[in-house]
């Protein structure tokens, strides 16, 4: 299944958001976010269903797409769901049906590449840069640990951790087909504008050919 265009991937962290969620959201997609993952894992089941619903309510007139972190019953609410390490591909195909994103977070070759051929569309490969939001991961992947991956699978892969306007572009002169935020914009004061330097940046990380 094809990417989100553009191919900035936000993601929901309610605990560093300066405003509701739903503000935050309805700002960054004003900006030019058009993909969202809802990564509430400790929010009650059903407060989270409610929340999917409520942002897929007003992101799909805007041509954006709401993404579930692991809860498939949500997911099927919304777009996609996005998959730790350990739940099933193959599983989530089955319940959701071919029209949904699936994604799977990956931390190294291994595990991108067993998630590209379980059947996963992408993998989101943390942490590149130095990041408070994703500890526990061993050390960044570098740049050049970024583009090592890319070469070696055959699934878009989504650069995630440290991701800034300063970084967006230099991971797709890397090779990556897209990048995540979460601290960046959940964080920010001003998500629209936010997500308008990155993209900027990213659009300016294309390679020239010849």
């Amino acid at each position: 299944m094809k990417l989100p265009d553009p191919p900035l991937l936000l993601i929901t962290d309610r605990a560093i958001a300066r405003r509701s969620l739903e503000d935050m959201v309805a700002s960054a997609i004003a900006g030019g976010c058009r993909w969202v993952m809802v990564r509430e894992k400790d929010m009650d089941p059903t407060e989270r269903r409610d929340l999917v619903a409520r942002l897929v309510e007003f992101a799909r007139p805007e041509g954006a797409l709401i993404s579930v972190n692991g809860d498939l019953e949500a997911a099927a609410i919304g777009d996609g769901v996005h998959l730790p390490q350990g739940q099933s591909c193959a599983q989530a195909r089955e319940l959701l049906g071919p029209g949904k994103l699936i994604g799977v977070s990956a931390h190294d070759v291994g595990e991108a590449g067993a998630a590209a051929s379980a059947g996963a569309d992408y993998v989101t490969m943390s942490p590149v840069f130095p990041t408070n939001s994703k500890p526990g991961y061993g050390p960044p992947l570098t740049l050049d640990g970024l583009a090592n991956v890319i070469g070696r699978i055959e699934v878009p892969v989504i650069a995630l951790g440290g991701i800034t306007a300063a970084t967006a572009g230099l991971c797709r002169r890397s090779g990556a087909a897209g990048v995540a935020v979460m601290g960046t914009i959940m964080r920010a004061s001003d998500p629209a504008a936010a997500i308008k330097d990155i993209l900027d940046q990213w659009s300016g990380g294309v390679v020239e050919q010849g």
